[in-house]
């Protein structure tokens, strides 16, 4: 399974978006499972449910900071050359989804900002992008981490 079916695949199995794209990754962040999966909960529901910044950008924030900035050597240009990249990656995100907002994203569904989660349903899964959301995500930053070198290019694996 790739790593766009397991973000899928996780949030069907009730993890939040930002957690379903967040573990998607758990193999390049120091991080064991239960603490990625306490760091990423905020952020579902577009944080806490407030429909702001989707939570699937978000996971792609925090893998990109993991995986990339140097904490030890903090710098104005460390800083800014993070700011690049999650502006790149967002960038695409809204190129393929037209906006990075939770509430623009569930356009036309029913969901309020309430603090209460959602039951997950039948109903729930086909009414909301949520997966294809998650799905997408993880397939853009992937693609990004495979161009930085820092994931093996497929491509050239089967080559071999």
């Amino acid at each position: 399974m790739n790593r766009s079916e397991t973000a899928r695949e996780n949030f069907k199995n009730g993890y939040n978006c930002s957690q379903a794209v967040f573990l998607a990754f758990s193999d390049l962040i120091p991080l064991d499972e239960k603490t990625a999966l306490k760091i990423s909960a905020p952020f579902g529901g577009g944080v806490g449910r407030m429909r702001e910044v989707c939570g699937t950008v978000s996971a792609m924030m925090m893998v990109c900071g993991l995986v990339f900035y140097d904490a030890e050597h903090v710098t104005l240009e460390e800083k800014s050359a993070l700011y690049a990249r999650e502006q790149e990656l967002a960038r695409r995100f809204r190129e393929k989804n037209g906006t990075i907002v939770c509430r623009e994203l569930l356009r036309g569904v029913t969901a309020d900002c309430s603090p209460n989660a959602s039951a997950r349903t039948a109903e729930y899964y086909k009414k909301r992008p949520c997966a294809d959301l998650c799905a997408c995500a993880a397939e853009i930053l992937e693609k990004y981490l495979i161009e930085q070198g820092i994931l093996p290019d497929p491509r050239r694996e089967e080559k071999k």
